[in-house]
């Protein structure tokens, strides 16, 4: 006969919770319920009712799941159990869990594999259901089939996540068990229901002996590691045991799971012992029509008679193994849920000097976590993530649809004041602000940052990792290749300039017969068009599908894009600040015949295919968008995009992986998503929509979740609030649909006495006294720039809290002025911060100012409306942001935007391309200018992008290098190979 141990314990597997944590009493009628039977018929041992406690462990644990689910309505545990082949006895077993589940609203996935599935399909199984965020509890029923050996049958159980393990087989759950010293996970189901009957006697089980009959893995031995984590003195039997009837005759509490029928008779009980019956055997009996009777491993009757408890077969244990299946799966789904939720960092401690070494000094002393470990920390699972080395990775789009259901954190766009040309600190105050708020208030927390290109990196301003102890790290490898997104927009931008060339010239050098054969050649008799072609026919309005059909009129409509030249205004870009790139002649070889023109280079984070890139939404967004890039107009003055040219899904597939956003992380190891790089006075200047979605879901709240729960995400927008984050307001957030809560602007007093009348301030020039003493009357002056900027922040119904990032020689006087005009100009807080000398402990004041300014909801609102004329929209930024008169477009700006009007592009929103060290558009102009008019030379279409970009006055899309550029001190440690010389 197969005992109890093989039929339900193999065939069904099972759980509980770590150690069986029974609660401490049960109320007095469910305890009379259970033991409604009390004295069997002769007067002896009084019944323990399995069905009924078994009951009362479904009840509660269903009561449970209700509460649960009346806070957190998402909160649905879920039992997977997988079954191969269709084994009678499997789905019987199966059909009871499954029926339990639905009592207590636990939902049931029911995976089935054929009968002749291998070992490593079922693997294959278990590890899908392990990366399932649905699925709470997995079982495998066993057994799997005659093919499948004991051995394999372990290597699947063990495939088990153990935070899954609702079965308790898994070695980890098992071998703690064992253990003294700590508790297991999960106890299988049996033994723990074993120990719940124990405790509905009352009897007490330390210092009480106890036998137990049985040595099997899945009943003998785990019950026997109960009963002793009890203090109970135990003894185990098994088939090789001597005087066996003697040992239990010394027992107060006897457990039979040896798999023989009516193996214990009672004149080998002690009298008062409780016996627990776990056996299950099939015995012949003419009189029941089946021709068998189910017995346990102990003789029932004359058992009873001497017996204090007793456990009937059936109805005893049997019952219990499923319940304490349904108490373990919402164990393991209440531990899974608050996995989930609480998003811990271990932060990093920082070795602060007092004198403050250089930027990669510091990040070269810091140890950075493993990028896995930090992903770990913050939510992401292992198939999101994708390594590049140690200490980056890219994060996975699919995140976002796992965590779709998640109210978004809150989201601060970090911006600043008017700065001079060694910046203010605003890369340094988000990375501060970031570790103020994760490493030292505990709250979740992400500051999302463009990736610096190599054009400032080697030229003038240095590097974006922040500075001081407020840094991204990797530091040289944040402001290098980082993992090749910018090369990925270079080349995208190149092929792209390559294919419009190419296409110009074979325009002009073949017949329409000629050109249109070779767009559509015959291919083994067979002459098709190619995927991307019918959207150029739609566009056309052809509606034929067979290229053959084409008119001698429709093939040269087709064929020829019949590009004017005089409208060229897609350049070819290089992540190097090269002057004389600016203007070259190309096609001055003997090849291209002649076909000679002007054109440029632009920096590579201008390029529309980076501004794409950080305002996408989606890998099918991208490739719209990429596709939809105005490059030209035709002599008949239609718009010539990528996709008439053939490369937009080529653009697509180069760009597919710089889609996903980078994680690094800051010196306290907080996490940092570095995505998308566009530069801020050519471009928008933010980092990726997708970035900061990402961030914002990580940071995000379940429904029932409290405010204290609440995460927080920087995002940085590029030079004043002037320039990035009004692009950020009036574009990125048009695109993304993301309300910002609040903008913090940094401000620093060298740049307001700059403003306020202070001289000059050179890159690599000792600064004037003007800004290394007290002058409160010029900093006094210069507070109306950063009052103005409080005050265009305010135009968009944005919170605004002033960082005043403190410099050592700014004095105490010059601070509490900078706070008090802050304040007096409309500023909900400012606050000193001094998070580059001592990081995140030095952002604590600023970090809580942040959140006591986010509460509630936001009032965000854009500052035009998109139906407006793009004249309508340049002057109303001119006047409300820049404070000018109005503006003055140049002959070739009147026909650009005339032409753009035509073509339906009017209703883009703009991006104006100017400098940075004025809101004017004169650099000379500091303060807040007053009586001008703003020049447009001329007005360019990013229709990828989704905007218009006018440009102001003189600006440049390709900087140069000055004659000390940043590259003299950078180098190699030839010993090490570390990098040395970045700032």
């Amino acid at each position: 006969m197969r005992m109890f141990l093989t039929a339900i314990h193999r065939l069904p597997p099972l759980a509980t919770r770590a150690r069986i944590h029974v609660h401490a009493s049960f109320s007095s009628s469910i305890r009379a319920m259970a033991t409604t039977t009390t004295v069997n018929a002769q007067g002896g041992a009084t019944v323990l009712d399995g069905n009924a406690i078994a009951k009362s462990v479904r009840d509660e644990v269903a009561s449970k799941i209700r509460t649960w689910k009346a806070q957190f309505p998402r909160f649905n545990p879920q039992l997977a159990v997988v079954q191969v082949g269709a084994r009678q006895d499997s789905t019987t077993y199966v059909r009871m869990k499954a029926k339990a589940c639905e009592e207590v609203d636990i939902g049931i996935k029911h995976v089935r594999l054929p009968a002749e599935t291998t070992v490593e399909e079922v693997v294959e199984e278990v590890r899908k259901l392990n990366d399932d965020e649905s699925v709470s509890g997995i079982l495998v029923q066993l057994p799997l089939g005659a093919h499948v050996s004991a051995n394999d049958e372990r290597l699947v159980t063990e495939t088990i996540r153990v935070d899954k393990d609702v079965d308790g087989f898994h070695a980890y759950n098992i071998g703690h068990l064992s253990s003294k010293a700590s508790d297991p996970l999960f106890s299988p189901c049996t033994p723990a229901g074993v120990l719940k009957l124990l405790e509905f006697t009352n009897v007490p089980l330390a210092g009480k002996h106890a036998v137990v009959l049985g040595r099997s893995d899945i009943v003998g031995s785990p019950v026997a590691s109960m009963l002793r984590s009890r203090d109970a003195t135990v003894t185990q039997c098994h088939s090789r045991t001597a005087d066996v009837p003697q040992i239990v005759k010394s027992a107060d509490i006897v457990v039979a799971a040896i798999g023989k029928a009516e193996f214990v008779h009672g004149d080998w009980l002690k009298p008062g012992a409780v016996v627990i019956d776990v056996g299950i055997n099939y015995v012949p009996d003419a009189s029941k029509k089946s021709g068998q009777r189910l017995v346990g491993d102990v003789h029932y009757p004359s058992a009873s008679a001497v017996a204090s408890f007793i456990t009937p077969v059936p109805g005893g244990v049997g019952p219990m193994t499923v319940a304490m299946l349904m108490q373990n799966t919402l164990t393991s789904a209440e531990r899974l849920w608050e996995k989930a939720r609480n998003r811990k960092i271990k932060p990093l401690n920082l070795d602060i000097l007092e004198k403050v070494p250089s930027d990669i000094e510091i990040s070269m002393a810091q140890v950075p976590k493993r990028v896995s470990q930090l992903a770990t920390e913050i939510g992401i699972q292992d198939d999101e993530l994708e390594s590049y080395g140690k200490y980056k990775a890219k994060v996975e789009l699919s995140l976002l649809d796992r965590l779709s259901h998640r109210k978004n954190g809150k989201y601060i766009c970090i911006s600043g004041i008017t700065p001079t040309p060694l910046g203010e600190g605003k890369s340094t105050t988000t990375i501060g602000l970031a570790q103020a708020l994760g490493a030292h208030l505990g709250r979740p927390a992400f500051a999302c940052i463009r990736q610096p290109s190599q054009g400032p990196t080697f030229g003038i301003k240095g590097g974006a990792a922040g500075g001081g102890y407020s840094q991204v790290i990797p530091m040289d490898e944040f402001n290098l290749h980082l993992t090749g997104d910018i090369h990925a927009v270079t080349a995208a931008n190149n092929l792209l300039a390559a294919a419009l060339d190419a296409r110009m010239f074979h325009e002009a050098t073949q017949s329409d017969k000629a050109l249109y054969s070779r767009l559509v050649p015959t291919v083994k008799g067979k002459r098709e068009f190619a995927p991307l072609m019918f959207k150029r026919l739609k566009k056309l309005g052809i509606d034929k599908t067979n290229p053959n059909d084409l008119t001698p009129e429709e093939i040269t409509r087709f064929a020829r894009l019949d590009v004017d030249p005089e409208t060229i205004t897609w350049n070819r870009v290089i992540d190097t600040n090269d002057r004389f790139l600016r203007k070259i002649t190309i096609g001055r070889n003997p090849t291209e015949q002649g076909h000679e023109r002007e054109t440029g280079f632009d920096i590579a984070v201008a390029s529309e295919c980076m501004a794409v890139l950080a305002l996408t939404t989606s890998l099918k967004d991208m490739r719209e968008r990429l596709g939809a890039m105005v490059v030209a107009t035709s002599k008949q003055g239609d718009p010539i995009t990528a996709d008439d040219i053939g490369v937009g899904g080529a653009l697509a597939v180069l760009m597919k992986d710089a889609i996903k956003p980078n994680l690094m992380q800051t010196l306290e190891g907080t996490p940092v998503f570095v995505h998308a790089g566009p530069f801020a006075n050519i471009a928008h200047g933010n980092s990726s929509i997708i970035a900061d979605q990402v961030a914002l879901k990580l940071a995000g709240t379940e429904e029932g979740d409290g405010p204290e729960r609440v995460g927080y995400v920087l995002t940085e927008s590029g030079f004043g609030a002037d320039m990035g984050m009004e692009k950020f307001c009036n574009i990125k957030c048009r695109v993304s649909e993301l309300k910002p809560d609040a903008v913090v602007i940094v401000a620093t007093t060298r740049a307001l006495k700059m403003h306020g009348g202070g001289p000059d301030v050179t890159p690599r020039k000792a600064l004037h006294e003007t800004y290394t003493k007290e002058n409160l009357d010029i900093l006094k002056e210069g507070c109306k720039n950063l009052a103005k900027h409080i005050d265009n922040a305010r135009k968009f119904g944005l919170k605004v809290i002033v960082a005043v990032n403190k410099f050592a020689t700014d004095s105490p006087a010059e601070l509490e002025l900078v706070k008090t005009e802050s304040l007096a100009a409309g500023a909900d807080a400012a606050v000193i911060s001094d998070h580059w000398a001592k990081g995140g402990a030095g952002a604590v004041d600023l970090a809580n100012a942040v959140v006591a300014a986010c509460e509630g909801e936001s009032d965000f609102k854009f500052l035009y409306d998109l139906d407006k004329s793009i004249e309508e929209k340049i002057s109303i930024i001119s006047r409300e942001i820049y404070g000018a008169d109005g503006i003055e477009l140049s002959e070739n700006a009147q026909k650009q935007v005339d032409t753009y009007t035509k073509q339906g592009y009017s209703n883009l929103p703009i991006c104006m391309a100017k400098s940075q060290y004025s809101f004017s558009h004169d650099p000379k102009l500091k303060g807040v200018p007053t009586g001008f008019t703003i020049p447009i030379r001329e007005v360019r279409l990013s229709a990828g992008a989704g905007f218009l970009y006018p440009i102001l006055g003189d600006m440049q899309t390709m900087p140069g290098l000055g004659t000390r550029p940043g590259f003299w001190e950078v180098g190699l440690d030839e010993e090490t190979g570390r990098v040395v010389g970045l700032f």
